[in-house]
């Protein structure tokens, strides 16, 4: 452990984003796990719903700092690949 002061707020910080990094990305599988098993039953709606739901959520990922944006987007355009067979 640190013995100076500010080293010590900084192993402080550092765990409070660890903690709220963790929460996000474990969102993020949440989600993404919940538009797949929307995806795999067929339902368009529901499907374009969980997909506005799985983009917001990178999004606000993205906006933490918590993955990076071209990750996001990458994600983003997986997903958008599979509503896609959904919808057509």
């Amino acid at each position: 452990m640190a013995n100076i002061k500010s080293a010590m707020k900084r192993a402080k910080t550092n765990e409070i984003a660890r903690m709220r990094n963790k929460a996000v990305r474990t969102n993020l599988k949440t989600v993404e796990k919940q538009f797949k098993a929307v995806i795999s039953e067929g339902d368009a709606a529901r499907a374009q719903d969980a997909f506005n739901t799985a983009a917001k959520r990178l999004d606000q990922a993205v906006a933490k700092h918590v993955i990076h944006k071209n990750a996001a987007s990458r994600k983003k355009s997986q997903l958008a690949k599979a509503l896609n067979k959904v919808t057509a």
